[in-house]
């Protein structure tokens, strides 16, 4: 094996002909299906970051009260910086330019959210106890589907359940896919490749 095989053998994104059960699969993977998943997942999260921080910047300010909750002020400030590092580090993540940088400033942005998720769940009751009693009485099919009175019954304690495992996976996942592209870059089909430089 040699010195620089050696060095890449923990590298989840290289394999060497060596370790292939079928070595002549190894041009196919390195020219083609490795460069092609790592630009189609950095368009998915770098797009959908984009929009994300598009419809924030509708309203740029709607998060002031919410980052001032956790204790980043002034609120003015960070609220629509938020929806700019969505913006435009999810432009430049799919476009694969600064790719690390802004991959970084979305991965702590979205471990925040993570970490908000985790620690401020929705609680154990979707309806007032006023809801739980119209969900109760003969008049709740005027305002409830037949799905909702079902999923309700408990007062909605197992949909915010649900609701809350739906936020914390995504958020997980989201927080995951930007640290993967902070830690490897853009990739072969990137601009910062391209450039010949990355940070």
């Amino acid at each position: 094996m040699t010195d620089s095989v050696k060095s890449r053998a923990g590298d989840p994104l290289y394999s060497s002909q060596q370790r292939l059960i079928f070595p002549f699969l190894e041009n196919f993977y390195e020219g083609f299906a490795k460069p092609f998943a790592w630009v189609a997942l950095r368009l998915a999260v770098g797009l959908v970051l984009a929009y994300e921080g598009w419809v924030k910047m509708g309203n740029p300010m709607a998060m002031a009260g919410f980052v001032e909750s956790l204790n980043f002020y002034p609120g003015w400030f960070w609220s629509p910086v938020l929806g700019l590092v969505n913006l435009v580090g999810g432009l430049c993540i799919a476009f694969g330019l600064l790719t690390r940088p802004m991959a970084l400033a979305n991965t702590v942005m979205l471990a925040v959210t993570l970490w908000f998720h985790y620690t401020h769940p929705y609680g154990p009751t979707f309806l007032t106890e006023a809801g739980i009693e119209l969900l109760k009485s003969p008049d709740a099919a005027q305002y409830f589907t037949a799905d909702a009175l079902r999923r309700l019954a408990d007062g909605g304690g197992a949909f915010l359940t649900q609701v809350q495992g739906k936020a914390n996976f995504a958020s997980l996942y989201w927080t995951g896919a930007t640290a993967l592209f902070a830690a490897y870059g853009g990739g072969a089909w990137s601009i910062d490749r391209k450039l010949g430089k990355e940070f």
